[in-house]
């Protein structure tokens, strides 16, 4: 893309910018929460693509100064100097490029979302479970190392330990945007606990991210949730497993059952239900977009595709390989620590290389 096209488009997105910004401080703009919302996402996107179009001004400028010097000076320490300013400019310009055709792809609404975290023991019986368990350790680890905050909303425990199941909320800076890479099957080839030959075993966990929907996303109709509660199982002490303070919202409509019985509070079990339940009832129409993006992208796999194998855990040679872009790690006990921000760098780039060819910029 030349010069001018790039500076044609700052333009129109410059126009825009000021635009998105009248309308965010507008009281009437501000009463329609859902707009209001999608026009804040559009400014922040616009504000970055305008600093980054400044810069890259800044250096045309500079570039066009210095070739002005060597056309008119005859001084040779001046045009020395302008010749080092044109050559440190014309390498800043290619960079900026880059990144300005990266920004100007539309970003993903959803990426700024919290997000439902859903880990599920596959095939392998009691390793499963227990390999479900060592995954929502690396992701409790990584939400750390983040700084963001997990809830645990609903688990059922492996025999030999793990989870069959677990299902937790996960709240800070663009989750979904990082997390949801690890939706699919992580298949795990090691020596079982459960193993009494030594010999290698392979099972697998699923893992499923939803990007969590706000209030203003779903209307849920009152008469259209049946509530159950009852008494919660495993550890919390005496007033956890004696009172009724688990909850199951059954949406008629759809048949989605959600369950949460973390809390010893029966209203605090409920806000959380009610927050799963809008997502999963969100997450039926965000399904269509990711079966579409799914075919397109090898970096994104349809949560609805559980049979969709992303990555292997080797244990005995301490390997780790993303089959989505061919990538092999040598580091898996940093990686099982929550150490997996190198992964996922990776797959955002390759994500936003087949969404520039989308894009055709």
């Amino acid at each position: 893309m030349s010069d001018t096209s790039l500076l044609e488009k700052f333009e129109g997105i410059k126009i825009r910018f000021d635009e998105v910004s009248q309308q965010i401080s507008d009281p009437e703009v501000m009463k329609d929460m859902k707009r209001y919302v999608r026009l804040n996402q559009e400014y922040k996107q616009l504000d970055a693509l305008v600093a980054a179009f400044s810069r890259y001004k800044s250096f045309l400028q500079n570039m066009e100064e210095a070739r002005a010097i060597l056309e008119n000076e005859t001084d040779e320490e001046l045009r020395e100097m302008a010749r080092e300013e044109l050559a440190d400019n014309e390498s800043k310009v290619d960079t900026f490029e880059e990144e300005i055709k990266m920004l100007l792809v539309p970003a993903d609404p959803e990426d700024s979302k919290n997000a439902i975290l859903e880990i599920r023991g596959g095939t392998g019986g009691d390793e499963a479970a227990i390999f479900a368990g060592d995954l929502f350790r690396m992701y409790s680890k990584f939400c750390d190392r983040m700084g963001w905050r997990l809830e645990v909303t609903n688990t059922s425990e492996g025999s030999s330990g793990g989870y069959k199941e677990l299902v937790a909320k996960v709240t800070g800076k663009d989750v979904y945007g990082l997390l949801k890479y690890e939706s699919g099957v992580h298949r795990v080839q090691r020596v079982p606990q459960t193993e009494t030959q030594g010999r290698i075993h392979t099972s697998a966990s699923t893992v499923a991210v939803l990007p969590e929907a706000e209030e203003f996303d779903i209307e849920l109709k009152e008469s259209d949730i049946r509530k159950d509660t009852y008494c919660s199982s495993g550890p919390g002490g005496q007033s956890v497993n004696t009172t009724y303070s688990a909850i199951r919202l059954t949406h008629l409509p759809t048949g989605i059952v959600v369950t949460c019985q973390d809390e010893k509070s029966q209203i605090k079990n409920l806000a959380k239900a009610m927050t799963e339940l809008r997502t999963r009832i969100y997450n039926m129409e965000h399904q269509k977009y990711l079966d579409d993006i799914a075919g397109r992208r090898k970096t994104m796999v349809s949560t609805g595709d559980r049979s969709a194998k992303i990555r292997t855990y080797n244990y005995p040679q301490g390997r780790v390989t993303d089959h989505r872009i061919g990538l092999t790690l040598y580091n898996l006990p940093a990686i099982m620590d929550g150490d997996i921000g190198e992964i996922i760098d990776k797959l955002r780039y390759e994500e936003n290389v087949e969404r520039l060819k989308e894009s055709e910029l």
